[in-house]
């Protein structure tokens, strides 16, 4: 009855379902192992902003680069904004997805080093954004600002190209390393996006919370590819047992049709 599975369609069709099988469940692994990862990175997202402030210099300093696991701490810091080196960073967009700057203000240390803070986002004054936008002034004077503490910027990270060539105190990135160049000052490594003291008006914008990332979605497309795994025998077993009949059913009809009495 089953000899049919020796012709060339079934044992094609045979060695195509005995690869799909491992693959995925293997597909079913590695969404199991991005799950993992996502997790794993939520909760350090969490852990980093659940931690009490700490002084800046406490995690970072010239040269230091920002590591995975102090990235988003809450820190805090002494001294003053220098609003005459302020730079805006391009191509930023807000919560609505509206494209301007980011503002980016050195913040002098009481011990003369230089954080790089970012206060948030402002619209462009125009579609070309070559203008130097207009910027509300921070506080004036010795102030302490409290922000979430972040890695240099790079392409390679952020995808952003680091374009030469741009007007006057506009940058793409923000770089520790090219700033501490460009002020000529001891500048600490990373950044932070300030969290207080927060802006008198709507502007600038701070920048919110990071979200969570869908980890969630990773485990039920695991679960969803080994239940294609599983599918896929059954399939088979059923479409085998189908043809099977319906042969069966076929072969059955002559005879029947020879053993039924002849028409007066």
């Amino acid at each position: 009855m089953y000899r049919f599975l020796l012709s060339r369609q079934w044992v094609i069709l045979t060695l195509v379902a005995l690869l799909l099988i491992p693959t995925m469940i293997r597909l079913g692994f590695w969404q199991l192992h991005r799950y993992e990862e996502r997790d794993a990175r939520n909760q350090l997202v969490a852990d980093a902003l659940g931690a009490k402030p700490v002084p800046v210099e406490k995690l970072t300093s010239p040269g230091h680069t920002v590591t995975t696991q102090q990235r988003y701490r809450t820190v805090t810091a002494e001294g003053h904004f220098d609003t005459d080196r302020e730079q805006v960073v391009r191509r930023r967009v807000n919560a609505d997805e509206e494209v301007g700057f980011h503002v980016l203000t050195p913040f002098v240390l009481t011990d003369g080093k230089v954080l790089l803070v970012n206060r948030g986002w402002i619209p462009a004054d125009g579609p070309s954004q070559t203008a130097f936008p207009k910027i509300p002034a921070p506080p004036a004077g010795r102030v302490t600002v409290t922000g979430r503490l972040m890695p240099d910027e790079t392409t390679e990270a952020s995808g952003i190209k680091n374009l030469k060539g741009l007007p006057e105190r506009q940058v793409m990135l923000i770089n520790s390393e090219q700033e501490a160049g460009r002020l000529d000052a001891r500048v600490l490594g990373g950044y932070i996006a300030l969290t207080t003291p927060k802006p008198k008006g709507d502007l600038p914008e701070l920048i919110g919370r990071p979200d969570d990332e869908n980890a969630p979605l990773n485990y039920a497309y695991a679960i969803q590819w080994w239940l294609f795994a599983a599918a896929v025998p059954l399939g088979w077993f059923v479409l085998a047992r189908r043809e099977a009949r319906e042969r069966a059913e076929a072969a059955a009809a002559p005879e029947e049709s020879e053993s039924a009495p002849a028409a007066v």
